[in-house]
């Protein structure tokens, strides 16, 4: 497979993604390429360290100086406490201002090691190394990076590019199963957003693509970059185009913050948050009843999705009010007109959403009860 190199525009610099089988191997040649280093900090977790760690340590120019920080990656630890415990160890271990932090691991371990790049001795060099499946087509790309407070999601951030993003494929052999159907609820996303043909590919391909067939994902993931990096070398600061990549993203955040952050992985959160939106869109007649059902279908091929919470669409509501894309107490929507296109809206009626979040769990189940007696 060949290893394509996708550049993103950034204010403070472009990087680029290299994305295919065999770009961990290149680690050492492209990051010697960034300029010298007084050493290598990485940051990962226990888990994916033993499951990736020989393969990044072969791909990586680790010296004597280089040190390992391992952090809790679930998302109930993306928080200021683990940002500080890894700053006391990159100071422990001796890193300086000239020191390179590798981020290796999921969307958490991005966000918070990227944000600790950002702040550390304040400001030093990152390189992403994802290994999850949302990782590499979504939060290694853009320069978005942060940790949750009790009232919500990723409230405490900052935008920090990192010089490099090395997307292997082959580091999703081993991901567990749930990480990566959850991760596929952000190809769906930017099909959502972006590109038609392609949510009729995964339409099509849906069976092979869960089997993680080697020459669907040698399309797919360096198609979901491009998708990304187009729309953040457009708009870094989410001051508009950005905007669309949070197709569903209003719900899941609410979704993860009143469940404590241990109920849904994130991609499974968005799962619940495009379906919901997709019907916000069908009840303010955006979106027609035919896409909506190609929505849901696709989604649901993903099951099982923990269950919705036993929380009142009031409470729900109430939650919305602390997402970050709420302004002057208004509460945007991304919403989906037609199959590969969005935009947000601020004009959306409060008794609408609470509606929206009363019968979504209801329909979903019945859909999934009448699937089932088709089946049997």
């Amino acid at each position: 497979m060949k290893i394509k190199c996708i550049a993103v525009k950034s204010s403070a610099r472009n990087y680029s993604v290299l994305a295919g089988a065999g770009a961990l191997g290149r680690a050492n040649r492209e990051i010697s390429r960034l300029g010298h280093f007084s050493s290598i900090q990485v940051v990962s977790s226990p888990k994916v360290w033993r499951a990736a760690g020989k393969s990044v340590q072969r791909g990586l120019p680790l010296s004597k100086s280089s040190r390992v920080h391992l952090m809790n990656d679930t998302e109930s630890a993306k928080n200021l406490l683990t940002v500080e415990l890894l700053g006391r160890s990159l100071v422990n271990s001796g890193a300086d201002r000239k020191s390179l932090l590798v981020a290796v691991g999921g969307g958490v371990v991005g966000d918070v090691a990227g944000f600790v790049a950002a702040s550390f001795l304040r400001g030093i060099a990152l390189v992403h190394v994802p290994t999850t499946l949302v990782a590499q087509v979504d939060s290694s790309i853009g320069g978005k990076t942060g940790v949750n407070l009790p009232e919500g999601k990723n409230l405490v951030g900052s935008f920090y590019p990192p010089r490099l993003v090395l997307t292997d494929p082959e580091l999703l052999r081993t991901l567990p199963e749930r990480e990566y159907r959850g991760g596929l609820a952000e190809v769906i996303k930017h099909a959502i957003v972006a590109d038609a043909p392609m949510f009729a590919m995964l339409e099509e391909n849906m069976q092979k693509i869960l089997r993680r067939d080697r020459s669907i994902l040698a399309q797919l993931i360096p198609r979901n970059v491009q998708i990304k990096a187009r729309v953040v070398s457009r708009d870094e600061r989410e001051s508009g185009l950005r905007e669309i990549l949070n197709f569903g993203h209003t719900f899941a955040h609410t979704l993860e913050s009143v469940t404590k952050y241990r109920r849904y992985q994130h991609g499974e959160a968005v799962a619940w948050g495009m379906i919901a939106a997709s019907f916000l869109g069908h009840e303010l007649g955006l979106t027609r009843a035919g896409n909506v059902s190609r929505i849901v279908a696709l989604i649901r091929a993903l099951v099982p999705l923990p269950p919705w919470p036993r929380v009142q669409p009031a409470t729900l509501l109430n939650a919305m009010r602390s997402d970050k894309k709420t302004r002057n107490g208004i509460l945007r929507f991304v919403l989906s007109p037609k199959i590969g296109e969005a935009r947000s809206y601020d004009t959306v009626p409060l008794h609408v959403v609470e509606r929206v979040l009363h019968f979504t769990p209801r329909l979903v189940a019945a859909s999934a009860s009448l699937s089932g007696k088709h089946h049997a």
